[in-house]
Order: C-alpha cells, then sequence, then structure tokens
C-alpha cells in the first residue's frame, strides 16, 4: 500500500503498524472510527484486508487531508470529519470500533514548539477522561474500542474505562527489548462486556542483537507499507 506522509513534521511509526496488527486479530467487520488518524494508516489497512465501512477524525486539517488523499490514492471510500473528537464530532451513528493511536505523551515533559507535532504527541489535547467518555457516546451496545498508549498511565486507563462500562478484555505490553521495561500497551476493551481481562504474552520487538522478533516482522510484512514524502 502506497501513502503520502509529509516532508517534516509528525509520521507514523512501529507504534501505528504493532496497533493495526493488534487490531487485525479481532476481525473488524461493520463500521468502523479512526479517532486522530493522522495520515489515515491504521484505517487505511485495516480497510484494505476487512469489510468495514470505515470514518476518520483529526483535529489537524494538514492531517486530514493526507489520510483523505491516501484513501483515494489506494481506491478506498471514507467518511470524514475535522476537528476535536471530543467536542466537535455530531452524528447519530454509532460504531462498531473505535480505534485510536492518540496522542499520549505526558504533558509535564519539556514540548515540542513545533504546533503540528505538539498536537500529535502530548496528551493534553485528547485528555483520557474526556476521550474514553466521548467513546463511551459513539460505540454500539457491544462494540469495540481498541487502541495503544503510554503503559505507565495504565491505571488510569483502566480507571476510566471502568466507570464508563468499556471493559478491557485483552491487554498486551509492548517492549523493545525482553528486559526493558514497556512503554507502550495496546487494549481491547469491550462495550458493556463483563468478560474477565486477558493479560496476552508480551510483544517484543527486538531480540538482543536488536534484530526484529518474529512477530515484529511479521506485523511489517503484512502491513507492506510504501511511504512517500510530499508536501501539498
Amino acid at each position: 500500500m502506497f501513502l503520502y506522509q509529509p516532508t517534516s513534521g509528525y509520521c507514523y511509526n512501529s507504534d501505528s503498524i504493532f496497533l493495526y496488527d493488534f487490531i487485525s486479530a479481532f476481525k473488524p467487520k461493520g463500521k468502523l472510527l479512526d479517532v486522530g488518524c493522522g495520515v489515515g494508516i491504521i484505517s487505511l489497512l485495516l480497510s484494505r484486508d476487512f469489510n468495514i465501512e470505515p470514518t476518520i477524525i483529526d483535529k489537524q486539517e494538514k492531517m486530514l487531508h493526507y489520510a483523505q488523499h491516501n484513501y483515494a490514492l489506494n481506491d478506498l471510500e471514507v467518511e470524514s470529519y475535522l476537528g476535536d473528537f471530543t467536542k466537535d464530532i455530531v452524528t447519530e451513528q454509532r460504531y462498531d470500533y473505535i480505534i485510536s493511536n492518540p496522542p499520549f505523551y505526558d504533558s509535564n515533559t519539556t514540548q515540542s514548539k513545533d504546533t503540528h507535532l505538539n498536537t500529535a504527541r502530548y496528551a493534553h489535547h485528547l485528555p483520557i477522561e474526556s476521550f474514553i467518555r466521548r467513546v463511551k457516546t459513539f460505540l454500539k451496545p457491544k462494540g469495540w474500542f481498541i487502541f495503544c498508549y503510554d503503559a505507565r498511565q495504565l491505571d488510569a486507563l483502566l480507571y476510566h474505562l471502568k466507570i464508563n462500562g468499556i471493559n478491557p478484555e485483552k491487554i498486551q505490553f509492548v517492549h523493545s527489548k525482553i528486559d526493558r521495561e514497556s512503554k507502550l500497551v495496546m487494549i481491547a476493551a469491550r462495550n458493556n462486556s463483563r468478560s474477565m481481562t486477558q493479560i496476552l504474552p508480551p510483544f517484543v520487538v527486538f531480540d538482543s542483537k536488536s534484530v526484529y522478533m518474529p512477530q515484529a516482522r511479521e506485523a511489517f510484512n503484512k502491513a507492506n507499507t510504501y511511504s512517500i514524502k510530499g508536501d501539498f
């Protein structure tokens, strides 16, 4: 799959590929909403591989334009919204799947002064509590919310999921190497579910020699993306 990315500023990274791989295990179908879609990488790949009706939203016009262009480039249809997910989307539509690789860097750290990068990275642009509360509004009664986040904020994630009645059914921690602490967690939560939470085996990216582990290599091969840097 070919897709355009900006020549400078935020570009998708391995987190998006690993999240795409994680979501794929659920074989999504029906209506899917990609929150903070960026250039559209995750929902594009899912649209290519599964029978879904995608909708995308991003608060940055530049990124939404890239995503729309990438859908057209790959002959895929999409509905799109420009705006803040917690405030601006107005629709009676409810979704079978809501997915997201949201901004989750701690806002107390030194931040980029580039507005584009800042919006794409830092959590205050999409606060956990209002984000999850809004997800609840747009999920179907048994809909899935599948996303990744900073593993060190897991306590807040679980708290807000639980109080909104979105039960975390599967959790997988991503480790750069097996002896390194996890900085990324992928969560599949289901609306109104009462299932016990399953902690999946860790997703380890590199072996001791910094070579991609089989699971990571398989995710990149399955995604099979070719990025083109270009400005519109």
